[in-house]
């Protein structure tokens, strides 16, 4: 093979917190296998080891991340970007200062607009007392174009069963399924992004897509919409992934040519996730929770956070979790109660 042919551009190896190219800031894979869970839904185990409040080391295969009793991320502020959480195994407990609440997971995705300015917390309940609790999630970090950075903040969910799926079946009649989280795919239209977000653009070409491939299936991902869309690849299970029978190693990072159709192919089965989109081609700059454009921006946003809080904080923890029985749902500032579908669409 001429390596001139390749259609990867570049590969990089990937560890928990993932490289993404403009318009994506980050993508955080958290993956922890978690005890069963005690009566406060935190693990039913002893936390010797852990730093509760700071735990990032993985002892015992899980994290407690910042959360005291449950793990999770208790309330912290966010302006001038979106957060894009995609669970694939586990829930999540989200609750904001805009006085809304939500429990997902098991397929859904949450998709927050911070603009102005929110605080949020993201807590990870172990409702299973009788066996592990296993989570695994993304969190994709989008920017937001310079117009939209003070927008009102919004959130959408967006359903594991309202979730389309891309199901392609080869010629020798293995499979390729694509959960189409954001962009269009091959007559696939998932649901609208928030109201300013850049994937909202016409010209934005974004996407966020999930595959999984039966051992020894092919799929031909199409060409991309417009020539400076940029594709990123992430090889995250199972063995090697070919791109035109070019090679990317296993928890594999890459990004792609997207001006022509790409043959994907998976010796041993296995998943990646795809991100693509038109950069926004603004400066970033980015300090902790905020990410604006320039430095007086994120000034103005500590000093805006510490003067109102951002709306401050209706809650009575800065932790706070729904009882075991809870089921999946979500309230809206408006107070609207939204439950998802159990109808998937294909």
């Amino acid at each position: 093979m001429d390596p001139a042919d390749s259609p990867i551009l570049q590969t990089v190896a990937l560890e928990s917190r993932w490289p993404t190219l403009d318009p994506f800031l980050f993508c955080v894979h958290h993956h922890d296998a978690y005890p069963n869970g005690n009566e406060q839904l935190g693990p039913a185990t002893s936390l010797a080891g852990h730093e509760p409040g700071s735990d990032f080391a993985g002892i015992d295969g899980w994290r407690m991340y910042h959360g005291t009793s449950v793990p999770g991320f208790p309330q912290h502020p966010h302006r001038g970007f979106e957060t894009v959480t995609y669970v694939r195994n586990g829930v999540v407990d989200h609750s904001d200062s805009l006085g809304a609440t939500a429990r997902f997971g098991r397929g859904d995705t949450q998709w927050l607009t911070a603009g102005r300015g929110i605080v949020h917390c993201e807590m990870f309940p172990l409702l299973d007392a009788d066996r592990p609790n296993p989570l695994e999630l993304f969190q994709i970090w989008l920017n937001l174009a310079p117009a939209d950075k003070f927008a009102e903040p919004h959130f959408t969910m967006l359903w594991d069963g309202e979730t389309p799926r891309l199901v392609h079946v080869d010629d020798a009649g293995l499979t390729t399924e694509v959960t189409v989280i954001a962009g269009a795919l091959a007559g696939v239209t998932p649901a609208s992004p928030p109201p300013n977000s850049w994937a909202r653009n016409p010209h934005a070409d974004l996407a966020t897509w999930h595959l999984r491939f039966d051992p020894g299936a092919r799929w031909t991902m199409p060409a991309a919409l417009h020539e400076d869309t940029v594709r990123s690849l992430y090889a995250f299970v199972g063995g090697s992934l070919f791109a035109d029978n070019f090679k990317i190693g296993s928890n594999t990072g890459a990004v792609l040519r997207c001006d022509r159709a790409v043959e994907l192919s998976s010796p041993n089965g296995g998943e990646c996730l795809v991100l693509q989109g038109v950069p926004i081609g603004q400066p970033v700059a980015q300090y902790g929770p905020f990410v604006m454009n320039t430095a007086e921006q994120i000034s103005e946003a500590f000093h805006d956070y510490q003067r109102t809080e951002f709306g401050g904080w209706p809650w009575s923890s800065d932790e706070p979790v729904h009882s075991r029985r809870q089921e999946r749902f979500a309230r809206h500032p408006d107070g609207r109660i939204e439950r998802p579908s159990t109808a998937r669409p294909v």
